[in-house]
């Protein structure tokens, strides 16, 4: 942990535990999100190979999720989606590309309220934006970006195959950005069209939690369509 984030926590430890005066969400020069951690690690058939976390080592992941989510609200992801057809046996194919990662102990990363209770640590983070970054989150407000939203799962498998707690929530997180495309762009059989390339992001933190033996997300998305490429062009 570096000194920096080491600091923060033992600042935001001091502040009171109540969250009632914060909202999810981006201003001007600042994003903010709330983001939680069990110190109980275990995901439907997983035990976390850290079980179980102290408060410092529990209060580093949300840190770490919460510039995964930082990351995909202010960068988002390029995207390439081939449609695809069953009658012309085209596959559907979905490539996202980050488009850029916000890294733990990011000095734009600040805790602002820390709340310890039943077993789970709650972080309430805020990212002060650069000039760059208050820009690229200016052009997700414009008239031209659509709306989508859609539920992503994480792998499920053998303890040999799990890979991480984070790979496995950015996995969930990128699953649900290919839904959310999916559900946007397949609009319909007659104007469907063969491939779309763009930037999608998130919108606000999404909603973590365990359906059956992995980790699902609900999230909502932000997408901006750079090409429509149609059938007839082929």
């Amino acid at each position: 942990m570096t000194r920096r984030v080491f600091l923060a926590l033992l600042f935001a430890a001091s502040l009171p535990i109540s969250a009632q005066d914060h909202e999810h969400g981006f201003y001007p020069d600042v994003v903010r999100g709330e983001v939680f951690m069990e110190l109980e690690p275990i995901y439907g058939a997983h035990v976390d190979g850290e079980y179980p976390l102290d408060v410092p080592a529990a209060s580093r992941r949300a840190l770490e999720e919460a510039a995964l989510n930082f990351s995909a609200m202010i960068y988002g992801w390029s995207f390439h989606y081939e449609i695809g057809e069953r009658a012309r046996r085209i596959d559907e194919n979905i490539e996202l590309k980050p488009v850029a990662l916000i890294p733990f102990g990011d000095p734009g990363l600040q805790v602002t309220e820390m709340e310890f209770r039943d077993m789970r640590v709650t972080l309430w983070v805020d990212y002060h934006l650069t000039d760059a970054q208050q820009r690229r989150m200016q052009v997700w407000r414009t008239g031209t970006i659509r709306n989508a939203q859609a539920v992503g799962y994480g792998p499920s498998g053998s303890m040999e195959e799990f890979p991480g707690w984070l790979p496995v929530k950015r996995a969930a997180l990128e699953d649900a950005a290919r839904g959310a495309l999916r559900a946007l762009l397949r609009a319909s059989e007659r104007n469907r069209p063969k491939e779309v390339t763009g930037f999608i992001s998130l919108a606000s933190f999404p909603r973590y939690y365990i359906s059956g033996d992995r980790w699902a997300v609900s999230a909502r998305f932000r997408v901006q369509i750079n090409e429509i490429i149609p059938f007839a062009a082929y």
